[in-house]
This record gives C-alpha cells, structure tokens and sequence, in this order.
C-alpha cells in the first residue's frame, strides 16, 4: 500500500488518486500531485444576479424567506448591513434586524 499525503485542507488521512490529482472524500478538496497549482483559501461568492460579493457588503433579499423552526418571515426588500462570507451551503453569516444572528444562501440576495 503507497503512503498518500495527508489532505492539506482538513489533514484527513483517507486521500485517493485520480489522474493527476489527490483527492479527499471528507472535505472534497482536490490538489495536484506535484503541488504546483496552490489553491487560495478565498472564497469567490456570487449573488443572484452574478455580482461577487465581499465581507462588509450591504445585501437586499430578493425573496420571502421562511425560518426554520418559527413562523416569522424575512421579507422581500429586507437590508442586511455588513456580511460575512463563510465556506458552506448557507454562505453568507449576517445580523437582521429584529431576527438576529442568521446565515443566507447567496443566490437569495442581491448586492446594493
């Protein structure tokens, strides 16, 4: 059994090749074999109209959105002042007015 490189991501140790690159199953973080692309940890998030978005942006939400677990609603037109961007399905970590702490998908708000 060859000794795969740790993933350089999440250090997980279950790495597997394919072609040219190294894969990991935990995180889905590919790099190549002989590591010369070096990927940057920035994260590239667009809104809905394919606007990039950057942390401290001021955001509009472009749809009703329900929250889970309660009955009140963010509504259409609702601002959200100085975002945070965050690696995951819900990328956008934000404070609402009268709602509080929250994370948005992107592709429900447009950049102001």
């Amino acid at each position: 059994m060859s000794a795969l490189p740790h993933c350089p991501k999440c250090k997980s140790e279950y790495t597997y090749e394919d072609g040219t690159l190294y894969i990991c199953p935990e995180c889905a973080h590919e790099w190549s074999k002989d590591g010369s692309d070096e990927t940057s940890d920035e994260i590239i998030v667009k809104d809905a109209n394919g606007n990039p978005l950057q942390d401290g942006d001021t955001v509009t939400v472009i749809k009703d959105l329900k929250i889970k677990g309660s009955s009140n609603v963010v509504k259409v037109g609702t601002k959200v002042k100085n975002i945070r961007l965050v690696d995951g399905d819900h990328d956008i970590d934000c404070k609402i007015d009268g709602f509080g702490q929250m994370s948005l998908k992107s592709q429900f708000v447009k950049k102001v």
